[in-house]
């Protein structure tokens, strides 16, 4: 939207044109959902409060978060207003990658609404039923998918690229459009299944997304891209922006939700951004690569899947809880230094995802 009206002013005053710059575009767009984040935030919290709206706590799981019961819960609502509200003033309004990311992150964000709202103010244990959330973001991940595959405009957007393998490209027809659902579903649970302490998936949302503004940036250079031999997907770099308001709407929050947390985000934040980072991940054609930098996030659904797994096959549990982070918090850790290490490991996955720029 402001790059409209700095395009117009910049023919009468060229220092303007300085607000056409992507990067500094990326940068404001952090600032600016950081500063909504931060002047909404306590008006949410107290919105929330007031109408009571808060966290209700499971007795099976560790008994140090019984104290956690009635804190204010459906704060992704105030990270869903930044990212939409800053990606909308700074990123390019022309390009359809930011149109298709941010639909699809405000789709899964009113799934996760709506099951929020059954659970806590409806006070429906069962929240929206399995049918039709999987039904919703099937909806949400498979009309990405179609878009993205009927809009392709070269072959590397609907290429899988193998990292550290610069020669390795494998053309996946059709098949694209199941991967694509595939990846933006399952990033969308993961990282919900995260979302279980005081700012255990923000921060490690923040540190993909970071990284994947730097993938969308190179990937929508194609001089960068050449040097990288990395797919050019053209446009892509305009996500900057969008993976930008991310970082800062993440960081808000995490004002609020850093332990003890006085806001949850709720289904409405965790799988949004979880469907934000898949969609992403998909336009720079970085999946595999986002495996790797979400690994928290794989390894929290892992638990699940094999806990499961091992009860119904063998009466017996893998685990004294998943998802994995309740696991360490029954051994003895407190809660924060299970947040702390899964940060560490977040940041030590980001690096070697990076790296695999280099690497090939």
């Amino acid at each position: 939207m402001l790059l409209i009206l700095a395009d117009y002013l910049s023919e009468h005053f060229s220092a303007i044109a300085v607000f056409k710059y992507l990067t500094l575009r990326g940068i404001l767009g952090v600032l600016t959902a950081l500063a909504i984040s931060l002047f909404i935030g306590p008006k949410l919290i107290r919105y929330l409060k007031d109408k009571q709206i808060g966290q209700s706590v499971r007795n099976d799981g560790p008994q140090s978060h019984l104290s956690k019961a009635g804190t204010p819960t459906m704060g992704g609502a105030l990270i869903l207003l930044s990212i939409a509200v800053s990606t909308l003033l700074w990123a390019d309004l022309s390009n359809r990658y930011v149109w298709i990311v941010l639909i699809v992150t405000l789709i899964f964000g009113a799934v996760g609404w709506v099951d929020d709202w059954r659970k806590v103010v409806e006070k429906n244990s069962r929240g929206l039923p399995a049918r039709w959330k999987y039904l919703w973001q099937s909806v949400g991940g498979l009309g990405a998918a179609l878009v993205l595959y009927f809009t392709a405009q070269s072959p590397a957007e609907t290429q899988l690229i193998v990292p550290v393998f610069k020669d390795v490209a494998i053309d996946m027809g059709i098949f694209f459009i199941v991967f694509t659902y595939f990846v933006i579903v399952g990033t969308s649970n993961a990282v919900n299944l995260t979302d279980g302490l005081d700012g255990l998936a923000i921060m490690p949302t923040v540190m993909v997304a970071g990284a994947l503004a730097v993938f969308a940036y190179l990937s929508g250079h194609i001089r960068f891209a050449d040097y990288l031999h990395i797919p050019y997907i053209a446009g892509s770099g305009e996500l900057i922006v969008f993976c930008g308001a991310i970082v800062g709407a993440g960081l808000g929050f995490l004002w609020f939700n850093t332990y003890p947390a006085q806001v949850f985000m709720g289904d409405v934040g965790a799988l949004a951004l979880g469907a934000a980072l898949g969609t992403v991940a998909v336009v720079v054609r970085q999946e595999l690569v986002l495996v790797i930098m979400g690994g928290v996030f794989v390894m929290e659904t892992v638990s699940v899947i094999l806990q499961v797994a091992s009860y119904k096959l063998t009466g017996r549990r893998i685990f004294r809880m998943a998802p994995i982070h309740h696991h360490f918090e029954l051994k003895g850790w407190p809660e924060p230094r299970v947040i702390v290490r899964f940060w560490i490991i977040t940041v030590i996955l980001v690096l070697v995802g990076l790296a695999t720029l280099k690497v090939r």
